[in-house]
Protein backbone atom coordinates (compact mmCIF):
# COMPACT_ATOMS: atom_id res chain seq x y z
CA UNK A 1 0.00 0.00 0.00
CA UNK A 2 1.73 3.56 -1.29
CA UNK A 3 1.82 5.55 1.95
CA UNK A 4 2.78 9.18 0.97
CA UNK A 5 4.83 11.51 -1.50
CA UNK A 6 7.88 10.09 -1.60
CA UNK A 7 10.24 12.83 -3.33
CA UNK A 8 10.18 14.68 -6.48
CA UNK A 9 12.85 15.15 -8.85
CA UNK A 10 13.15 18.08 -11.70
CA UNK A 11 15.44 18.19 -14.65
CA UNK A 12 17.49 20.95 -14.27
CA UNK A 13 20.35 23.45 -16.89
CA UNK A 14 22.61 24.87 -14.82
CA UNK A 15 22.47 22.98 -11.03
CA UNK A 16 24.23 26.35 -9.70
CA UNK A 17 21.74 28.49 -10.53
CA UNK A 18 18.79 26.21 -8.85
CA UNK A 19 21.19 25.79 -6.04
CA UNK A 20 20.74 29.25 -5.55
CA UNK A 21 17.18 29.58 -6.13
CA UNK A 22 15.73 26.59 -4.52
CA UNK A 23 18.13 26.97 -1.47
CA UNK A 24 18.30 30.85 -1.33
CA UNK A 25 14.99 32.10 -2.16
CA UNK A 26 12.70 29.17 -1.31
CA UNK A 27 14.98 28.42 1.54
CA UNK A 28 15.08 25.23 1.16
CA UNK A 29 17.65 22.64 3.00
CA UNK A 30 20.45 21.29 1.09
CA UNK A 31 22.29 17.82 2.11
CA UNK A 32 24.45 16.83 -0.88
CA UNK A 33 25.61 17.74 -4.13
CA UNK A 34 27.17 15.75 -7.11
CA UNK A 35 28.45 16.55 -10.58
CA UNK A 36 24.71 16.48 -11.86
CA UNK A 37 22.46 17.02 -8.88
CA UNK A 38 21.49 17.55 -5.30
CA UNK A 39 18.93 16.67 -2.69
CA UNK A 40 17.26 19.25 -0.71
CA UNK A 41 14.23 18.81 1.39
CA UNK A 42 11.44 20.54 2.19
CA UNK A 43 9.42 19.88 5.51
CA UNK A 44 9.17 15.91 5.10
CA UNK A 45 9.41 16.22 0.99
CA UNK A 46 13.03 15.24 -0.29
CA UNK A 47 13.73 17.73 -4.11
CA UNK A 48 16.35 16.29 -6.03
CA UNK A 49 17.41 18.55 -9.42
CA UNK A 50 18.83 16.10 -11.88
CA UNK A 51 20.97 18.09 -14.44
CA UNK A 52 19.43 17.15 -17.83
CA UNK A 53 17.56 18.49 -20.48
CA UNK A 54 14.79 20.55 -19.57
CA UNK A 55 11.27 20.53 -20.89
CA UNK A 56 8.71 22.31 -18.97
CA UNK A 57 5.44 21.19 -18.36
CA UNK A 58 2.85 23.72 -21.21
CA UNK A 59 -0.55 23.22 -19.26
CA UNK A 60 -1.68 23.67 -15.16
CA UNK A 61 0.63 20.97 -14.36
CA UNK A 62 3.25 22.59 -10.95
CA UNK A 63 4.13 21.86 -7.66
CA UNK A 64 2.58 23.26 -4.47
CA UNK A 65 4.79 24.73 -1.71
CA UNK A 66 3.27 25.32 0.93
CA UNK A 67 3.87 28.68 3.30
CA UNK A 68 1.52 29.40 6.63
CA UNK A 69 -1.02 32.66 5.74
CA UNK A 70 1.19 34.56 8.19
CA UNK A 71 4.27 34.31 6.09
CA UNK A 72 3.06 34.40 2.65
CA UNK A 73 3.15 37.95 2.21
CA UNK A 74 6.93 38.37 3.18
CA UNK A 75 7.91 35.24 1.67
CA UNK A 76 5.94 36.96 -1.73
CA UNK A 77 7.24 40.19 -1.27
CA UNK A 78 11.24 38.01 -1.26
CA UNK A 79 10.34 36.07 -4.38
CA UNK A 80 9.08 39.88 -6.17
CA UNK A 81 12.21 41.28 -4.55
CA UNK A 82 14.21 38.70 -6.71
CA UNK A 83 12.08 39.42 -9.98
CA UNK A 84 10.68 36.20 -9.79
CA UNK A 85 8.20 35.18 -13.23
CA UNK A 86 4.50 34.83 -12.35
CA UNK A 87 3.03 32.86 -14.69
CA UNK A 88 -0.64 32.80 -13.35
CA UNK A 89 -2.85 35.27 -11.04
CA UNK A 90 -4.51 33.95 -8.18
CA UNK A 91 -8.06 33.15 -8.41
CA UNK A 92 -9.03 30.15 -6.17
CA UNK A 93 -8.85 29.76 -2.47
CA UNK A 94 -5.68 30.69 -0.28
CA UNK A 95 -3.08 32.58 -0.56
CA UNK A 96 -1.42 31.89 -4.11
CA UNK A 97 1.81 33.15 -5.72
CA UNK A 98 2.37 31.28 -9.34
CA UNK A 99 5.99 31.42 -10.07
CA UNK A 100 8.84 29.85 -12.63
CA UNK A 101 11.87 28.37 -11.37
CA UNK A 102 15.38 29.24 -13.51
CA UNK A 103 13.99 26.65 -16.07
CA UNK A 104 10.48 27.71 -16.61
CA UNK A 105 9.02 24.85 -13.81
CA UNK A 106 5.85 25.93 -12.40
CA UNK A 107 5.52 26.43 -8.64
CA UNK A 108 2.78 28.02 -6.54
CA UNK A 109 3.54 29.00 -3.07
CA UNK A 110 0.06 28.38 -1.48
CA UNK A 111 -1.52 29.34 2.14
CA UNK A 112 -4.40 26.82 2.57
CA UNK A 113 -4.94 23.04 2.84
CA UNK A 114 -7.13 20.18 1.38
CA UNK A 115 -9.40 20.63 4.35
CA UNK A 116 -10.05 24.48 3.40
CA UNK A 117 -9.94 24.02 -0.65
CA UNK A 118 -13.11 21.44 0.34
CA UNK A 119 -14.72 24.02 2.84
CA UNK A 120 -15.00 26.17 0.01
CA UNK A 121 -15.81 23.86 -2.99
CA UNK A 122 -18.73 22.82 -0.37
CA UNK A 123 -19.93 26.35 -0.03
CA UNK A 124 -19.55 27.69 -3.27
CA UNK A 125 -18.83 24.97 -5.82
CA UNK A 126 -16.79 25.17 -9.25
CA UNK A 127 -14.66 28.11 -8.44
CA UNK A 128 -12.09 26.35 -7.63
Amino acid sequence: MLRGLNHITIAVSDLERSLIFYTHLLEMKAHIRWDNGAYLSLGDVWFCLSCDEVHPSQDYCHIALDVSEGNFDSVAEKLRGADVVEWKQNSSEGLSLYILDPDGHKLEIHSGSLQSRLETLKSKPNTV
